[in-house]
Formats: C-alpha cells, structure tokens, sequence
C-alpha cells in the first residue's frame, strides 16, 4: 500500500486533535495516536496514559527497550526502526489521528515526513501536554536535579493517601511504575524543561528544585536556560502555588520576580520558610526535621541517602498539605518511598563490594550523589565510574567539574556517550580528568576496558558509583557477575 493513496485520518466533521481529550471515553477507542520514538523517558510514560485513558496507541522507536516491551504488553503496536508504514493499521483508523514526536527524533524522520503528506497533525511534548491535562489540577516538578525523585515521592503520597492521581515520571517507581492515567482530580508531571516542553503545561501547582545551566545543545546560554524557566512560571494557573528551593539562587531570583504570598519556599538557610534542620544521612537513608513558618516540626526519616534527598522530602511535604494531606500522614508515606530506578540504585554486592546506579551526568549531580555516597558509606573505598554524556554538554560544563569527584577516593571517566550527537575528538574523557583535579582521576576507556580495570583493582569494602545517564549503567550487572566468577576475587590489602 503506498502512503499517498491512503485517506487523511480527520474528515470534516472529525473533532480537532486538541479536541480528543475531551472525548467521553466510549469515543476515545475510536482514535489513534501514533507517538515516534516510544521507547524513550520523555514518550513512554505518555504513551502509557493515552493507553488508560482508552485510546489506541501505536508507535516506533530504533531498538527494542524494557519500556517498548512493557507497552506491547498492553497492546500497543510498536515497530522497530522508523518507516513510513509504521504508521497505517488493518483496523480503523488507517491513519492516526495524531503524531507525537520525541524530541531526539529529526525532522526528516520517514514517519514524520508521511504524516505530514496525509495531513496528519505531528507536535511534540509541548503542544500536547497541555490538552491532555487540561481537566486536571496539574502538579508540575521542574529543576535541573531533583524533579524524577521530587515526582516519585509526590505521587507515591497522593496515591498511598487514596487520591488516585495521574502522574508522569522519568523512571519507574517501585509499586507506581513510571506513569498512569489515575481516576483523581490530581495529575503529577515530571516537567521536563528540554525543548521547553513544559511550556505546554498550565500548573495549579509548580515546584522548581534549582536552576542549573544544562542542554547546552538546546540551550546556548545560561540566560536561554533561565528565561525557559521564567516562561514556565508564566504557565501557572491563577491563584496556583509555587513551591521552590531557597537554597538556590536563581530560584531566589525567580521568587524576587515573580514571588507573592503563593511561593513558599523551603531549604536549609535561615529564612527558608520551611527550613530542614538536624540532618542525619546513613547507609540506611535520610532523617532530618522540617520547621514550619510557625515553629512547627515535622519529623521525615526516608529510605534514600543524600541532603539533596532531605530537599526532595521537604518539597514533597508541601506539595502533599497543598492538597489537604496532614503532614503525619505524609511523612509516614515517605518513610515507606523505595526511591526512583537508577537514583542511588544498589544493584547487589558481591564479595564485599557494594555496586550503585546513579543518572548522575552534570557535574551538581555528582557532586551531590557522592556526596550521599561518603555520608552514607564513610568507611568504604569509594570509586566513581563517570561516563560523559555528549559532547556539548562535556565541552560547555567542563570546567565545573572541579571537585565535583571529591567524595570518592578513586574516579574513572569512561569514553563520552554521543547519544544523538557526532564523533567530536575535540573533546575527551581525558580532559574531565584533568578539569576534575582530582588525585585518582583517569580516563578508562571503552565500558569494557572500564570493567576489566574495577575487576583489577577492587577489594572487600570497596563502593562502585556508576554515574550515568547512557549506556554505562549495564557496568553494574556485568561487574556484579563478574565478581561472583569463582575465578575472580575482589583483591584483599592484607595479601600480596
């Protein structure tokens, strides 16, 4: 069948694209999306709802992934690679009536190029997260660090307290998964400020975690990266609430702007509204207490490690008394927070070697996380595994990575992972080494070489960070196996 000689997908009378949401849901199986690049965090969790919510969904991406799995599972038909048939179907519509496109996929995409031929509306994130929401009370999570974990413990509140909320998350939640459309009036979005796509969103309640210069190959400036969050707070409902960090500063500056007695900040300095105090990080996670405007303490201990964590658990708390749930009732929730996939994951240990997964790949990241690392494991040999995560973002953060490998004892920068960009020999792992000053930094190589150097040089009570955002995080299965080999023993100091 040749594209050309296919139908449109919307006649005459057919209701807008926008006008598909608010189909009642005996309707909604009648109409298809069609969302390129599936299988990725930005598209998956939406793909997800739209399955909910009672719509056909099919799609593409250019290799199968745990997530693309999961949606056949539901019944969404996904092809492998990207081709122009992808888009027809036996069963009605022929066509989609919509197609979502990733943000990583390039205007010449086949698929998008057919589309666009029959007349088929193609947008992105941002031009359809706004109709999909629009009935819903919107909790939108934004930040540079924090917004997955932010998100995930938001939902996992409003869900164990009966408020059956929908949500979006950029990694799986244990007990949540990764999205759901929910039955509630409640809609937690993790806000992705990429491609601005959270322009699209119309909050009645914002959270900012900070604001930290990233996407250089999005944004080519500090400036272009803040004013995209000036844009988003534009976005809020009237009479919604921001809850924002104070301990950042250009959330402090967006707060001098835009601020009214609707920002409620919280942080650990002085005058943060609801200021965190008594900090206490283990290997077992988190305690801490959160002072209220009025003197008021409210005791949160979570399972996940890191100061940067207590932050997350304060942002939550008020985003959870925003929607009536009494403070006591959320901090029990949060104690019982699992924490996000690939946020301080244990992935096992092995002969006295503890293995972690991390998506940390800016430099504030790291820092954070093995930060969390050394507060929480203070006697252990700490090695951090950094796989460099594209070329821009390596060339234009370069020079921030001073100290950020501080906390660990021992740092290997693996080869860059491209992602979507081009081979750049201008830009090497070798120079984050250098840049980093750090006494143990080095470039290692392929993911291979990297596994073959940790086998090498580990011994009993030793901690591996992978820190990654790309491929690097098979390392910690394949060097937990390679552990347990039962010719290969992590060396012990005490033997030559």
């Amino acid at each position: 069948m040749i594209m050309s000689d296919l139908p449109a997908t919307l006649s005459a009378t057919a209701p807008s694209w926008e006008g598909l949401f608010g189909l009642p849901i005996e309707q909604r199986r009648r109409h298809r999306l069609h969302l390129i690049g599936i299988g990725g965090t930005g598209l998956a969790p939406i793909a997800n709802v739209l399955v909910e919510l009672g719509y056909q969904v099919s799609g593409s991406d250019q290799a199968p992934s745990p997530r693309t799995e999961a949606l056949m599972a539901r019944g969404v038909r996904v092809g492998i690679g990207h081709d122009a048939a992808h888009l027809t179907s036996t069963r009605a519509p022929a066509l989609p009536d919509l197609v979502l496109v990733s943000s990583a996929v390039p205007s010449g995409n086949p698929e998008i190029q057919a589309a666009r031929r029959q007349g088929i509306p193609v947008v992105k994130r941002k031009e359809l997260l706004g109709p999909l929401t629009n009935n819903r009370q919107v909790i939108a999570v934004a930040g540079t660090h924090g917004k997955t974990t932010t998100t995930g413990m938001i939902a996992h509140v409003l869900q164990g307290s009966g408020l059956a909320p929908g949500y979006i998350i950029g990694s799986s939640i244990p007990g949540l998964g990764f999205s759901a459309a929910g039955a509630g009036p409640h809609f937690v979005i993790e806000a992705d400020e990429y491609d601005n796509a959270f322009w699209g969103l119309r909050p009645q309640i914002m959270v900012i975690t900070n604001i930290d210069w990233d996407h250089p190959d999005f944004f080519p400036s500090a400036e272009a990266y803040e004013a995209s969050f000036s844009h988003f707070v534009e976005q809020l409902r009237p009479g919604g609430y921001v809850i924002y960090c104070q301990d950042d500063s250009r959330t402090r500056a967006l707060a001098e702007r835009y601020g009214d007695d609707h920002w409620l900040g919280y942080g650990a300095r002085a005058d943060a509204q609801w200021r965190i105090q008594d900090v206490d990080i283990t290997a077992s996670g988190t305690g801490y207490q959160v002072r209220s405007p009025g003197g008021g303490l409210t005791r949160l201990d979570l399972c996940v490690p890191g100061y940067h964590n207590a932050l997350n658990g304060a942002a939550a708390l008020l985003v959870a008394g925003l929607v009536g749930i009494p403070d006591a009732r959320s901090a029990d929730l949060l104690a019982t927070y699992q924490g996000a996939g690939r946020r301080f994951e244990i992935k096992g240990e092995t002969n006295g070697v503890l293995v972690v997964d991390d998506y940390a790949h800016h430099p504030t990241e790291i820092r954070a996380t093995l930060a969390a690392a050394r507060a929480a494991y203070p006697d252990r040999e700490i090695w951090a595994v950094y796989q460099p995560h594209t070329y821009s973002r390596t060339r234009t953060l370069r020079d921030r990575f001073e100290g950020a490998f501080g906390a660990a004892d021992h740092a290997l920068i693996t080869d860059i992972y491209a992602a979507r960009e081009p081979y750049d020999a201008s830009v090497t792992p070798a120079q984050v080494a250098a840049a980093s000053r750090h006494p143990d930094a080095r470039s290692s190589g392929s993911l291979e070489d990297t596994l073959d150097e940790l086998v090498d040089c580990l011994r009993p009570g030793s901690l591996v960070v992978i820190l990654s955002a790309g491929s690097a995080t098979q390392l910690g299965p394949l060097l937990l196996e390679r552990l347990a080999a039962p010719h290969v023993e992590a060396s012990d100091p005490h033997h030559d």
